[in-house]
């Protein structure tokens, strides 16, 4: 079976491009018939990028180059307006991957904050699938609905957020039809398990980012006392970059460590207690 043939769009009017220079400094612009990009190392006209392809490099009439590119999804999310504090993208494919995303997938989705993770997720669904948001404050719902709207550039049919109490806006949402995964991201999950327990179905997956240690605690504490959850697996996320030049091998001084805890754990059927996990005395 031959592959489809690849699509190769040039930079157009109206689109996010990505800027980086010869020290690794990023920059990123909006292009625009007629406007000019300006930096202390010189300036670069829009013109010259619009109708280029990706991936070309351009020059600052101070003879500096810039390689072009499109912005990715991460670089997106660590640039954009935000209300809230975003999820970072190491903590986003770690929740896309332990949560079990698919394409199709019916996910609910609470704290949206400034919409970082639904773009992830919508991505995660393809055209199929369906995500309800909610997000208890309005301006920063408002945040997420923009930034969504300009990472896609166009609403997304398979979207919907809701400004309001999970707990009260649930019940009146589509998602109280039933769910296939949930993803919590708030300041007190513990207490909106009852009300996600009765719309996630069995063998359903769901996942809660939190950002201390008591929270993470309180979580997986009421995930056994709720009793038709499996046992919560909990994991951290920590990211560090290599230096490498020839032989010259060495991580990197700085790194992205602690952000937040995942929590992940299943829905079991209607009724039926989790068995009780043995655990082993520790010694002494």
């Amino acid at each position: 079976m031959s592959a489809l043939p690849t699509v190769q769009r040039p930079l157009r009017v109206g689109e996010s491009v990505q800027l980086t220079d010869d020290r690794g400094k990023h920059h990123t612009i909006v292009l625009e018939e007629g406007k000019r990009f300006h930096t202390h190392r010189g300036s670069i006209g829009h013109d010259d990028l619009i109708g280029s392809p990706e991936g070309c490099v351009v020059y600052s009439d101070r003879k500096v180059p810039y390689l072009a590119l499109r912005p990715l999804l991460m670089d997106f999310v660590l640039s954009m307006p935000r209300g809230a504090t975003v999820i970072y993208p190491k903590d986003s494919a770690a929740i896309i991957s332990v949560a079990d995303i698919f394409p199709g997938a019916r996910v609910l989705e609470a704290g949206a904050g400034s919409g970082a993770l639904s773009c992830s997720l919508l991505r995660a669904i393809g055209p199929n699938g369906r995500l309800f948001s909610f997000e208890r404050r309005e301006d920063f719902a408002e945040i997420a609905a923009a930034n969504v709207l300009k990472f896609f550039g166009e609403k997304q049919s398979t979207w919907s957020l809701t400004t309001g109490d999970l707990v009260e806006s649930l019940p009146e949402s589509e998602a109280a039809a039933g769910v296939d995964r949930v993803v919590l991201d708030m300041l007190a999950p513990w207490e909106c398990i009852d009300a996600v327990a009765s719309v996630l179905i069995p063998g359903g997956v769901l996942v809660v980012y939190v950002a201390t240690t008591t929270q993470m605690s309180t979580v997986v504490e009421a995930l056994r006392e709720h009793g038709e959850f499996t046992e919560p697996v909990t994991t951290e996320t920590l990211v560090r970059s290599w230096h490498v030049e020839g032989l010259a091998v060495r991580p990197d001084h700085r790194m992205i460590g602690h952000t937040g805890f995942l929590v992940q754990t299943r829905r079991m059927a209607p009724g039926i207690a989790a068995p009780p996990r043995r655990r082993r005395p520790a010694k002494g």
